[in-house]
């Protein structure tokens, strides 16, 4: 199958089954990975080539990275260190020590024990987000903890990500070396600042008027940075992040990070297919008893973690258990961990364990949000909130 009847199936099949996910209230990448598990070459094997829909889902890594670097300019980042700041890093060794745990109970190695730590110390920012009404998301203290909480476990989440995209899978050492670091790093880092105020800028203030100009230059200068830094020794996903910090305090930063969004979820959803379609069911069956396992202690130990640390920040209760129940879950970038480890950290067994906990937390969480606080597709009328 080419590549465009591989589109075909890949975008009709998602669009029918986002349609069941919205109706029985579940997030849409549930339901992309879902469709890649069963139309991928474990399933119907109708798109066979899931390696290259995982190469060409790694650009929705790349413009993800972006996106959230567009999101951190260095004047956020100073506000984040107040108590959120106790609340995210506490709670994040808690569950990080969680998942090391259950993965050590069933003999798995110290580095796959770690890797699935760190998988489990996130919460899902696309679902915090979709489940908060407009209303709670921009005007309550509500909202305000959520998003800074999951900024910083962004934050977090792409630190973890770039020193795993260090280790060379061939020398099975850390490429990412000090060396590389101290040489390399600046490197990108200069380029990047240096680029945005000599080169952006001048441009953006001269031809902002053009906006398929301005989508143009923002595409070049994420990939063109993510180059440079996969040319340097680093890799595609820290020039990414770079390039999105060192635009975040361009006027125009909210702009870019609006109209990359369709391009982003364009490639997401081929991410999100292709982590659907490595999931081989024969190799579930034979993990389900440590993906089940993991899966309920989250869901069970996230959000009273979350509760007492907020109430010990002096939360209202009432907050506190808001709160601690909407981040009650694993997250998007669980899975993006597991995809950039490779076959090099992670044998099958431990990459399904974490997908597959991550699916059913998100499932779950779901649940427990949407009867019980109110969310746009609550089940309720009195919760239901745009």
């Amino acid at each position: 199958m080419g590549i465009i009847e591989s589109f075909f199936v890949i975008f009709t099949g998602a669009a029918a089954l986002a349609a069941v996910a919205l109706y029985t209230r579940q997030p849409l990448i549930v339901a992309y990975i879902v469709i890649g598990c069963a139309l991928g070459p474990h399933g119907l094997a109708l798109v066979p080539d899931a390696a290259l829909l995982a190469e060409i889902g790694e650009i929705g890594i790349i413009f993800l990275l972006f996106l959230v670097g567009l999101d951190l300019p260095p004047g956020k980042l100073k506000d984040m260190l107040g108590e959120s700041v106790v609340t995210a890093l506490a709670s994040s060794a808690v569950f990080a020590a969680t998942g090391f745990g259950v993965m050590a109970l069933f003999g798995y190695t110290i580095v796959e024990a770690t890797i699935t730590g760190i998988a489990c110390m996130f919460s899902s920012t696309i679902l915090g987000i979709k489940l908060l009404p407009t209303t709670v998301l921009h005007h309550r203290h509500t909202g305000e903890i959520v998003i800074s909480l999951l900024l910083i476990q962004d934050l977090v989440a792409v630190v973890a990500l770039l020193i795993l995209a260090g280790f060379d899978s061939e020398s099975g050492g850390l490429v990412m070396t000090t060396l590389t670091v101290a040489v390399a790093l600046p490197v990108v880092l200069a380029v990047a600042f240096a680029g945005v105020r000599f080169g952006i800028e001048p441009l953006l203030r001269r031809f902002d008027v053009f906006r398929e100009f301005t989508f143009l230059l923002a595409i070049g200068w994420c990939l063109g940075i993510a180059y440079l830094s996969h040319a340097l020794f680093l890799s595609f996903e820290i020039g990414a992040f770079v390039a999105g910090v060192s635009l975040a305090n361009s006027p125009i930063a909210q702009y870019i990070t609006e109209n990359l969004r369709p391009l982003r979820d364009f490639f997401l959803v081929l991410f999100f297919f292709s982590v659907g379609a490595a999931i081989n069911p024969a190799v579930i069956l034979h993990v389900w008893l440590p993906t089940i396992l993991l899966a309920a202690i989250l869901v069970a130990v996230k959000p009273p973690v979350f509760r007492a640390l907020l109430r010990w920040q002096k939360e209202p209760v009432g907050v506190s258990t808001e709160v601690a129940f909407r981040l009650g879950q694993a997250s998007e970038f669980s899975l993006l961990l597991v995809f950039v480890a490779g076959a090099a950290l992670l044998s099958a067994e431990a990459a399904h364990v974490v997908q597959g906990a991550t699916v059913l937390t998100l499932l779950a969480s779901t649940y427990l949000v949407i009867f019980r606080y109110p969310s746009p597709i609550a089940v309720s009328a009195e919760l239901r909130r745009d």
